[in-house]
């Protein structure tokens, strides 16, 4: 989607090298969650920053490393695994239906650009992919509710279903600053503590992204030109409700209640 809102595009990959430095930075300090009556923060900011930056124990700075490198990796249609993977979300969306060939104008029915996703995975890369398999394979009734737009009051003009969920994997990591070597919001250091005990917390938020994204699209009466200012509302309730006191586990927030299983 362009900043305007107008129309659906491949969103831009983020930059191959992470800015991590080093492969790996020990910490003496252990990271804090403010509110959450775990251990105690410890932020800290250089003055030509002023976003704080929050330590991680050895635990979540490993998890953050392996998530980087799944972020890493591009979709590469010459990989029989990314291959595999792709025909594998085709059956999920239409088990009773055969895919002719993984270049085919059967894709559109998913909501892609075109006949082959993998110029659309540019934007999002593998995980993108790996993100819409855990949806489909942990909440198909969700996954089946969200491709065919099975509930509320729909637009006649109305997002597209794959291109959606790329849009939402890049948010995410936007969102969560998975691209540095130490999250600088609380929002990111939070979803750290959840990584570090939970290995597919970033799947599981995603799910959770994906419906929370469109009951707003519902309660916001929103048509395809509205997609941009959704993603934007989507943003903001999810990083409220991640900063919640009582919230101890994805599982615990309220928008979590939309999946179905």
């Amino acid at each position: 989607m362009d900043e305007r809102g107008g129309s659906f595009v491949a969103v831009r990959r983020i930059s191959q090298g992470l800015d991590r430095g080093n492969t790996c930075h020990s910490t003496s300090g252990s990271a804090a969650w403010l509110g959450r009556g775990l251990s105690c923060v410890c932020a800290q900011r250089r003055e030509s920053d002023p976003r704080p930056s929050f330590d991680l124990t050895p635990a979540q700075e490993e998890c953050l490393q392996r998530l980087q490198l799944r972020i890493d990796v591009a979709y590469d249609s010459s990989i029989p695994e990314h291959r595999e993977a792709l025909r594998a979300l085709w059956n999920a969306a239409f088990p009773d239906e055969e895919l002719r060939d993984l270049i085919s104008e059967q894709w559109k029915e998913m909501g892609w650009q075109g006949k082959d996703p993998s110029t659309d995975f540019r934007g999002g890369g593998f995980i993108s992919l790996e993100n819409l398999l855990y949806l489909a394979r942990n909440f198909p009734k969700s996954f089946q509710d969200l491709l065919r737009k099975q509930e509320g009051d729909r637009s006649v003009w109305e997002y597209p279903f794959a291109v959606a969920g790329v849009n939402i994997t890049f948010m995410l990591i936007q969102m969560l600053d998975l691209e540095a070597v130490k999250p600088r919001t609380m929002v990111g250091a939070t979803f750290l503590k959840f990584l570090s005990e939970n290995e597919s917390a970033f799947d599981l938020l995603y799910c959770i992204t994906f419906k929370l994204m469109d009951h707003q699209w519902l309660a916001m009466r929103a048509s395809y030109m509205d997609f941009n200012t959704v993603m934007k509302s989507t943003r903001r309730q999810l990083e409220r409700e991640l900063l919640l006191e009582d919230v101890t586990r994805l599982e615990d927030l309220p928008s979590y209640s939309l999946l179905s299983r």
